[in-house]
């Protein structure tokens, strides 16, 4: 059975209609982060990327490596919808998938900016979600996957709206931006069927420089970028000429498409991809950019220029597409970039009226919404309620591939989950996380993605007072799998050299013990949280054990009450109604 099947899986009508319909809603989703070798503390690339959405379930996708007959055909799904697109052929050999990482070391990421609506392509078959999975079967480097990606669009059609992909590998890492062409029915001279004229795809692919970082977080951000050279820049024309110097590469049509379609009449050299494609509007500064001014406002003294920018107010400097950090970055730091709700700045979600009396740093949805013929909108920001899932790729290009690549995927939300390692070549996924396992309507108790959300929702009750319980655990955890990820290397690296498959399976043992454990002591904690502030009081503990007095009977609890700030918007709201008199 094809794999992509597997994957996707098959639906019924009434969950179609349904999932287009949720869809409508599901926009403003996803942060990625982008990091190269020299960037980071020790050597590794490494990408990262959010899957916020209402409907996404958190599992760990598993495509094994196949080879396939002449003539076998892969069945692509809409990822937003699971709506069957179309087939395409197999190739003769695919490659381990286990995530969104191959067994290469390549992994891809993404957002949606959606941008010009009149430019989806509605007869496209291979949409954002397909063209993630088939470029991950098919490369073995970013560069192989920008190719196979613009292959595929020009091919088949592209069926999704814009995009930006984030795509690495052990030695670098790319920001490619993709939108379709629309629909422009004409018939076909040949076949006498009606096709598309303007089939295919625009779109960019920059290299992100050596010693820089970058991010996105739905929205366009390549802006100009320079045309086609020979040398550093070249056009997908001339794909056969990419060299290791070059650093852009870009659809041939990409300006004379807009100027077709009346998008751009300016010089070529000041071409914007971002400007042209999706022009800016507060929500794309406010609750996109914004999310991406975060993550580089923690490692650069310069950002607070662009904050204004960030905020709304598009008719200030943009960002730029990337920085160079103040300091070099780790997968520690890129696991609390994921976990940022804007602590510390002027628009910190856990310090207005919206958090309520615990600090809640969360707004339940929608987004927007209006009040006495005004509209509003509640803050977006990297950590959100709604992740199904998240990871952090890390590509250490030392290492064999098999254990070079590790995939740190962490269930539902970042702030509250625990990222765990899974090495690229293990053989299998543990069940926990596994395809199947429940899903986002079905519960199961052995599944990570249930287990964090419980924990998740009753942390989101009492925040303030239960987050460092909580973060003391995650902490700990991801601690210690730093340390035994290092011993595993060692081990697994030695095994390697004389036996691979060996050292795969002794892999899959480790990761397999990693999620098992880790699954445990998350539905242990979630056992103490209830215990520790069942009814909102706060039971006396000592290191994790609960305080009995000589008898054996509890010691009295605590009623930590209500700060100051919340007592005095109650007393402003109903004056002397409590007052005791």
């Amino acid at each position: 059975m094809n794999h992509l099947n597997l994957l996707f899986g098959k639906v019924s009508l009434l969950t179609i209609i349904t999932s287009l319909l949720f869809n409508i809603n599901l926009t403003f989703a996803c942060t990625n982060y982008l990091v190269t070798k020299g960037a980071s503390v020790d050597g590794s690339t490494m990408i990262s990327y959010a899957a916020d959405s209402h409907i996404r379930y958190g599992e760990l996708y598993w495509l094994p490596a196949g080879d396939w007959p002449e003539g076998s055909m892969v069945t692509l799904y809409d990822r937003g919808t699971a709506r069957p697109l179309g087939q395409i052929p197999q190739p003769p050999h695919t490659y381990q998938v286990i995530g969104f990482m191959n067994e290469h070391q390549v992994s891809i990421g993404e957002t949606t900016f959606d941008g010009r609506s009149e430019l989806l392509d509605t007869t496209g078959i291979v949409d954002y979600g397909s063209l993630m999975f088939l470029a991950l079967q098919r490369a073995k480097t970013a560069r192989e996957a920008i190719q196979v990606i613009g292959d595929l669009v020009d091919k088949y059609g592209y069926a999704s709206t814009g995009e930006s992909f984030s795509i690495g590998d052990k030695n670098e890492v790319w920001i490619m931006e993709i939108i379709g062409k629309g629909t422009r029915l004409v018939k076909d001279k040949k076949s006498g069927k009606m096709v598309n004229a303007d089939k295919g795809a625009v779109w960019v692919a920059i290299r992100i420089p050596e010693g820089y970082i970058s991010a996105h977080a739905n929205h366009a951000r390549i802006t100009t970028f320079p045309l086609d050279n020979g040398h550093t820049s070249i056009s997908n024309k001339n794909y056969k000429s990419l060299s290791a110097d070059t650093e852009v590469i870009y659809a041939y049509d990409v300006i004379d498409f807009a100027r077709k379609k009346g998008y751009y009449t300016g010089n070529d050299n000041d071409f914007s991809f971002s400007d042209t494609y999706a022009p800016l509007d507060f929500g794309a500064a406010r609750f996109c950019e914004l999310r991406v001014w975060a993550m580089f406002n923690h490692v650069s003294s310069n950002m607070q220029q662009y904050f204004d920018y960030a905020a709304g107010d598009i008719s200030k400097e943009r960002m730029p597409l990337f920085i160079k950090p103040d300091r070099k970055l780790s997968v520690r730091d890129l696991m609390a970039f994921k976990r940022d709700h804007l602590e510390g700045t002027d628009l910190d979600m856990s310090r207005d009226i919206g958090a309520g009396p615990f600090g809640l740093p969360y707004r339940w949805r929608p987004l927007t919404w209006e009040y006495e013929g005004k509209s509003y909108f509640n803050e977006r920001v990297t950590a959100t309620q709604q992740t199904g899932f998240s990871f952090i790729s890390q590509m250490r290009s030392w290492m064999p591939d098999h254990i070079g690549g590790i995939f740190w995927f962490g269930a539902d939300d970042a702030a509250s989950t625990v990222y765990m390692p899974f090495y690229c070549g293990i053989t299998k996924v543990p069940h926990v996380v596994a395809q199947g396992n429940g899903d986002i309507l079905t519960y199961s108790e052995t599944a990570a993605f249930w287990v964090f959300n419980r924990v998740a929702h009753f942390a989101y009750l009492f925040y303030n007072r239960v987050m460092p319980d909580l973060t003391k655990v995650q902490h700990e955890l991801e601690e210690h799998f730093m340390v035994q990820i290092a011993e595993m290397d060692d081990k697994a690296g030695k095994l390697y050299q004389t036996d691979p498959a060996a050292a795969r399976e002794l892999l899959t043992r480790f990761d397999a013990e990693i999620a098992n454990n880790t699954i445990d002591r998350w539905r242990q904690l979630g056992e103490f949280l209830l215990v520790k502030y069942l009814d909102g009081n706060v039971k006396r503990e000592q290191d994790g054990e609960f305080l009995r007095n000589p008898w054996g009977y509890p010691q009295p609890p605590q009623f930590p009450g209500y700060n100051d700030e919340w007592k005095k918007e109650v007393i402003q709201q109903t004056g002397d109604k409590f007052q005791v008199k």
